[in-house]
């Protein structure tokens, strides 16, 4: 059977069941004596260790089959759940996510064994985890596998005993079979239920190890031993079993009857013991109702009501088939467009009613099209507080990190880009904004540093904060590390305002870190954010005070498809300006511009604000401006306004934006090109880059 047409499929819900792994062993963490958190991670590493077996990938099966045995344990009670066992879970969690990941680049699950973690696993078992030292732990581990291996062939309950006797009675064989499956065996399951099939025709099974249901559930290697009685002879036996497809071998031995006699029974007490336990366990599980509010206990034995879990109807779609419905959208746009600029003469009612029918279609089918395209930053959000969790262990600090807004929704397309802006963010916070212990304390601050990311909608916007109430950013540090780098002379750094300051921050190789850590030093980081960010059309503000703490504001456009725009014109070429940049229009004369420090300017709402002329910047031919006044289009980016000069304007619109494609990708203060409706090209102004 051909599995790769589902690789995608496992690769999709294996991220997902990895993301509700990773923030159940948070909520274990601060919650060890929460059942219902250790059944969630049960059910979760025992769904991966299904899709994973049906798919092949034996490595991923093995881990999470010894998570499993220390799952079931914290779900019995036999062993508690505590700090070291949690870190042995996470390094589990990051050793499948380092196997997905290899599937995803390779198709296979690489060359990791991950055999310390699973001997972590077993140490685990094997000391209740109370372990006192890893290498006391393996001593351990291995002296009981001797143990095991040596035992568990010579238990027999009473019907194994009453079949061996009745073999005996009956002069049969009784044979120990040892079925050797193939490395790359996939669905073992399935095959040892066709060794079975085979064997129900010339034997019977007394004693399976391991026992038929985790056989079933693949709860094993790549052996299993069997025991039979049969009155046919061992090569038969062996013939029909390696008649089996992906069955390296089997070895057969012959059992004096008289021996299995002696076998002693198991101590039936102690198991029944743990399997009441688990029975109560996966009875209770079973019988939460699925259709009412769910009750469990608190520590206290109070009854504490939990909501009922939200379900919807969802259909996986992949992201190209999006992509392209959005194109033919884009270009009903744009056709819708070229209707309403047509020049027929005098326009009859029906013609004009037909039009605007049409726009309100193509605007409701837009509109469809982008809530469809819309994901929740949860997804990109949920990767963090592991994330922060490890960093404030490496620096020894306490960090809170906070998430405000995750059901905020953004356009696929940029979802897929945030991530690593917002990492550099957050772990620019975790080093150099929360201080260490000591210094917090000494200055009256909580000893817990908090982080908080936030997300919310803010017109044709979504903006999301990176907060933290730690030291703030030195302006004067940052001053002086200009004038040391020889960017700027001592003269003109102090001349600089506190935001052109903090601007330099986000120049490449530049640092104010005393010294280099895994963290940070290196001057790459902020860089990195401000490229991504405008390249997505967006800005990065920043709101600092000293000692008190900073802000980073990512403002994001909902979409990058459709947008509505300025259309202006400079000289004889259009321009289109994102109008969420746009803050106002104003009619100047030319003895409003005055020059300080060289530069042109203007004086708005008692603000001085920079003159750009978009001619000098686009090198546009015959845009001469002969006229006493001209036309200023205001634009915001962050709390700074600028002024873009212009020959005239040409409109509002909704237009679509293209890509210049691979031999004009790069091109200075250009975002992309849209269509108009007379079908000519007008150039998107990259405002970010012009000022």
């Amino acid at each position: 059977m051909d599995l790769s047409q589902y690789l995608e499929i496992f690769i999709d819900e294996s991220k997902e069941h990895l993301q509700s792994l990773n923030e159940s062993l948070l909520i274990l963490e601060n919650n060890p004596e929460d059942t219902s958190v250790i059944n969630e991670i049960f059910r979760v590493a025992h769904t991966i260790k299904g899709m994973a077996g049906t798919m092949g990938f034996s490595k991923m099966t093995t881990l999470t089959h010894d998570m499993e045995d220390v799952l079931q344990s914290l779900r019995t009670g036999d062993i508690k759940a505590n700090a070291s066992i949690v870190d042995t879970l996470f390094k589990c969690l990051d050793a499948l996510e380092n196997y997905v990941n290899d599937i995803v680049s390779q198709g296979s699950e690489g060359e990791g064994n991950n055999e310390d973690i699973i001997k972590e696993l077993q140490n685990i078992i094997v000391t209740k985890g109370q372990a006192s030292s890893a290498s006391e732990a393996l001593k351990q581990v291995a002296a009981t596998l001797e143990v095991v291996e040596e035992d568990k062939e010579l238990k027999l309950d009473q019907y194994e005993q009453n079949a061996v006797n009745k073999a005996k009675d009956n002069n049969l064989n009784v044979f120990k079979l040892k079925v050797i499956f193939n490395a790359g065996c996939v669905l073992k399951a399935a095959r040892a239920f066709l060794v079975f099939q085979k064997l129900e025709l010339y034997a019977d099974v007394i004693k399976a190890i391991p026992k038929v249901e985790d056989i079933e559930d693949e709860k094993f290697d790549r052996e299993i031993i069997l025991y039979v009685v049969t009155e046919n002879n061992k090569e038969k036996i062996r013939l029909e079993i390696l008649s089996t497809s992906e069955i390296d071998e089997v070895l057969v031995e012959e059992v004096e009857v008289a021996d299995l006699e002696n076998f002693q029974k198991e101590d039936i007490k102690q198991e029944e013991k743990v399997n009441e336990k688990a029975e109560v366990a996966k009875k209770k599980e079973i019988e939460k109702p699925f259709n009412s509010k769910e009750t469990s206990k608190n520590d206290n034995g109070q009854a504490v009501n939990q909501a009922k879990p939200k379900t919807g109807k969802t259909v996986r779609v992949d992201i190209d088939r999006l992509d392209n419905l959005m194109n033919l959208v884009s270009e009903l746009i744009i056709i819708k467009t070229r209707l309403e600029g047509l020049e027929l003469g005098e326009k009859n009612s029906t013609y004009v009613e037909a039009v605007e029918y049409l726009e309100r279609i193509t605007t409701s089918l837009h509109d469809a099209v982008t809530k469809v395209r819309m994901v929740p930053v949860e997804t990109v959000f949920n990767r963090f507080p592991r994330m922060i969790r490890d960093i404030a262990r490496d620096l020894n600090k306490d960090i809170v990190l906070s998430m405000v807004g995750e059901e905020t929704e953004l356009d696929r397309t940029v979802i897929d880009e945030i991530g690593d802006p917002l990492i550099h963010l957050l772990r620019n916070s975790a080093d150099h904004g929360i201080e260490n212990h000591e210094e917090r304390k000494a200055i009256g601050k909580p000893e817990n540093g908090n982080i908080c990311l936030r997300a919310y909608q803010d017109g044709n916007n979504v903006v999301i904060e990176v907060e933290d109430d730690g030291k703030g950013i030195d302006v004067e540090k940052v001053r002086q590390k200009i004038v040391d780098r020889g960017l700027l002379t001592r003269e003109a750094a102090e001349n600089l305002l506190k935001e052109e300051v903090i601007d330099y921050l986000f120049e490449p190789s530049f640092s104010t870190a005393d010294k280099v850590t895994d963290l940070s030093g290196r001057g790459v980081g902020l860089d990195v954010v401000k490229t991504k960010i405008e390249s997505l059309s967006g800005n990065v503000e920043v709101e600092t005070t000293l000692g008190k703490g900073s802000k980073f504001i990512i403002r994001l456009p909902l979409t990058l498809a459709i947008i509505q725009a300025l259309l202006v014109n400079v000289g004889v070429e259009k321009y289109a300006i994102p109008l969420n940049s746009v803050q106002q229009i104003l009619d100047i004369n030319i003895e409003d511009i005055k020059l300080v420090q060289k530069k042109e300017v203007i004086m708005y709402r008692n603000t001085v604000v920079p003159i750009v002329r978009l001619a000098n910047f686009l090198d546009v031919p015959n845009s001469e401006f002969t006229k006493k006044q001209l036309v200023v289009v205001i634009v915001k980016k962050g709390d700074r306004l600028f002024g873009f000069i212009v020959n005239s304007l040409f409109g509002q619109q909704e237009i679509v934006i293209k890509s210049l494609g691979k031999l004009l990708s790069g091109i200075k203060y250009i975002a992309g090109a849209t269509i108009l409706g007379d079908g000519n090209v007008a150039l998107i102004i990259d405002v970010n880059t012009i000022v």
